[in-house]
């Protein structure tokens, strides 16, 4: 998909020497990739207060747990 996109080309051009991308195209690749990635850590945020969960929870002992 081709896309025309009005950018600062010294913001391109520190990304790609900073990222030590080949191409522009390569550099706002990474960088949207980077962005989507913080933006779902971000909604880890939105858990807070909404998930109980118990002090003396021990995942070890289920490690040994036999089924059934």
């Amino acid at each position: 998909m081709a896309t025309n996109l009005a950018l600062e080309d010294k913001l391109i051009d520190e990304a790609r020497r900073i990222g030590k991308h080949k191409s522009k195209k390569e550099a706002v690749t990474a960088a949207l990739k980077d962005y989507i990635r913080s933006r779902k850590r971000l909604e880890i945020l939105d858990w807070i207060g909404k998930v109980e969960y118990y002090d003396d929870y021990d995942y070890k002992a289920l490690r040994t747990r036999k089924p059934g």
